[in-house]
């Protein structure tokens, strides 16, 4: 294993995200294939770290004032042993083929655990959507679906919405693929529920990662109720996140942004966070405004010359970081484990460095990772995949039933797989172990291809 992640690093030495997320699964998965033999013969690693597609793209548009720009595309269709490609776009500066790779193959796993027929893929653009018009945005989705089109459809490859990515933006990306193929399929996950979309569809990554923290707390016989919670970010994962905890009897203490963090000692409950989403999804305005309304609450400005997130050092009982990859180093998980933090449940992808997992699985505490912990969103995004199959729309209900069930079995499998190895306990081992060993096993039923 190890002169296989030389070989990648050693092909694509730039790629450190997707180096990290190879890195980490193979590291858990060891004694797997010390176990099966034939995974090695059969060059399974090999074939399962290098994506089955990869696109690349320039996407040309023009801005209100007639100015051309151009930016890149990527979609990586990664793995589609179990199904479709599947996973999200992704519109943001810091957009990177390491980035998307990374997210691809973490999405591979994921989509694995939810027991859904999906593959893993990801896509996206180094587009800010941040300070640019609605006409401005539809004109760059149009741009960039012009060329993707070409490469999706509902049986091969169905991205969604991620960060940059919402309502809007997949409302336009839909309407130039339905104007260019001149059919109207599922082709897209996150769409209003006028045209296709699935109830919950908004809310699920962050009520499944507080689902998932739920089932993590009944191992100990605990509940969210009275927990203070520490939550990182401040869009669609953090306000369905923290929503969902208030209705478990939680009490969240933090929401962030690039810009910087609010702590609010009394807790954001219901109404507070009614107006952060006000701020973030009407206003599209930057969290300290919290503070204009709410004065008890203090903002602290990101400074980019730390070695630490100030968000962690507050003390909790949980933490649920919602915002960005590597957000959590290991200097910040020592603090969290000195504050008395006991949980930390991932709702962004890979937000906590290798030493920061390493310290959290050494202390014991509740460790949900990211593949595990936030399936949710694509777990609902299968099932409006299959609401669109059928020509049928299930109520909330439902939809939210068949969400709590896909975690509470998540859950179970990662428990099972790590038990299975002789590692009770390890969240983040038993996530990569059930995903891995469900995928080779497809991969080898379909032969060498």
């Amino acid at each position: 294993m190890d002169s296989i992640l030389a070989k990648i690093i050693q092909r694509d030495p730039e790629q450190k995200e997707f180096h990290q997320a190879v890195q980490e699964v193979m590291e858990t998965v060891r004694p797997v294939l010390e176990r099966n033999p034939e995974f090695r013969k059969q060059a399974i690693l090999e074939r399962i770290v290098e994506p089955e597609r990869v696109i690349m793209f320039r996407v040309p548009w023009m801005d209100d004032q007639g100015q051309v720009h151009v930016n890149r595309g990527f979609r990586v269709e990664m793995n589609s042993a179990i199904g479709p490609y599947k996973g999200g776009l992704r519109f943001h500066p810091s957009v990177t083929l390491s980035i998307i790779k990374f997210l691809a193959s973490e999405q591979v796993f994921k989509n694995s655990l939810t027991t859904l027929q999906m593959g893993g893929g990801k896509g996206g653009a180094d587009f800010d959507p941040k300070g640019r018009s609605d006409a401005e945005v539809m004109r760059f989705c149009q741009a960039f679906m012009a060329e993707l089109q070409r490469h999706i459809g509902p049986d091969t490859d169905v991205p969604a919405g991620d960060i940059g990515v919402g309502a809007r933006e997949i409302g336009y990306l839909f309407g130039m693929y339905k104007k260019l193929r001149n059919e109207f399929t599922g082709v897209l996950t996150g769409k209003s529920l006028a045209w296709g979309g699935s109830l919950i569809r908004p809310e699920a990554t962050g009520y499944g990662v507080v689902y998932f923290a739920a089932e993590m707390l009944g191992t100990r016989g605990e509940t969210l109720e009275g927990k203070t919670c520490l939550v990182s970010g401040s869009g669609n994962v953090a306000q369905f996140t923290a929503e969902k905890l208030l209705e478990l009897g939680g009490k969240v203490l933090t929401l962030s942004d690039s810009s910087g963090y609010i702590f609010d000692e009394e807790g954001i409950d219901a109404e507070k966070l009614e107006h952060v989403k006000d701020i973030k999804n009407i206003r599209r305005g930057r969290i300290r405004e919290y503070c204009e309304k709410y004065p008890q609450a203090i903002y602290v400005e990101t400074d980019p010359g730390l070695d630490y997130n100030p968000i962690w050092t507050h003390s909790a009982d949980c933490a649920m970081p919602s915002a960005t990859q590597n957000e959590i180093n290991e200097k910040d998980a020592q603090t969290m484990i000195n504050n008395g933090v006991q949980l930390v449940c991932e709702g962004a992808n890979m937000p906590s460095s290798p030493s920061a997992v390493d310290i959290f699985v050494e202390n014991h505490i509740l460790y949900g990772p990211s593949k595990a912990a936030n399936a949710g969103g694509v777990a609902v995004s299968g099932l409006e995949m299959a609401q669109n199959s059928m020509r049928l729309k299930w109520p909330r209900e439902e939809v939210d039933s068949r969400l709590k069930q896909i975690m509470h079995c998540i859950h179970t499998t990662c428990v099972d797989a790590s038990a299975e190895y002789g590692l009770q306990g390890n969240y983040a081992a038993g996530a990569n172990i059930a995903g891995f060993v469900n995928v080779v096993n497809a991969m080898l039923d379909q032969g060498l291809v």
